[in-house]
């Protein structure tokens, strides 16, 4: 009996590890670690970044493509979404970066996870000042972030949406492999009128697989 009790709890503790392994893992006690790529660096917020903040998403073309940016955009608005990147990140629920240029660090949009850790999944947001529209700087962000949730958080599953006028955002999910899964028909309501999503996916296997 006590063998079989020994067995029982040794297999009980192996299967405690592998759910812990299988989580997404989001480091609560250090900060947002730096992503590099070819032309960007991902940083985390910092409160000297509120003022090109309000300049570049306060934007009306950024407003009018995203769900959650407010216009016209405030510098408290800005605190406010820098204070919550930080706690949100130490809480687990999300990872956002600020997308800078390499060549003089100059800020240029954002870009994140909300991260929903009992399905092991996460939403992709994202958004590029109007200035830097056209030079690619989106996909190479959004890119290295998708990389990020399921190499770094061993996320099972990313997905993103956008406006269905938003054409050129749908493009930049096809490029790095997202799969179209759909449109939800007047899902929300912007600027006075309702506005279909048009919905994409990405799953660790297909990420693995297509070598991205």
């Amino acid at each position: 009996v006590n063998r079989a009790r020994g067995a029982l709890g040794r297999r009980e503790a192996r299967l405690r590890r592998s759910s812990r392994d299988s989580e997404p893992r989001t480091p609560t006690t250090m900060p947002l670690a730096a992503i590099e790529t070819e032309r960007l660096v991902l940083r985390a917020f910092d409160d000297r970044d509120a003022p090109e903040l309000v300049r570049l998403a306060g934007a009306r073309e950024v407003a009018a493509t995203t769900l959650r940016i407010p216009h016209p955009y405030t510098e408290a608005d800005a605190k406010q979404f820098i204070v919550m990147c930080r706690s949100a990140f130490e809480e687990g629920s999300s990872a956002v970066f600020a997308i800078c240029l390499r060549a003089d660090a100059r800020l240029c949009g954002a870009t994140g996870l909300h991260i929903i850790r009992a399905h092991l999944r996460a939403e992709l947001g994202y958004w590029i000042g109007v200035p830097y529209w056209g030079h690619g700087y989106c996909q190479e962000a959004v890119r290295a972030v998708v990389r990020y949730g399921f190499e770094e958080l061993n996320l099972h599953r990313i997905y993103a949406s956008h406006f269905l006028h938003n054409s050129r955002s749908g493009a930049i999910l096809r490029r790095i492999g997202m799969r179209y899964e759909g449109c939800r028909r007047d899902h929300v309501w912007k600027w006075g009128k309702s506005v279909d999503l048009e919905m994409y996916g990405l799953l660790k296997s297909e990420y693995v697989s297509s070598g991205s």
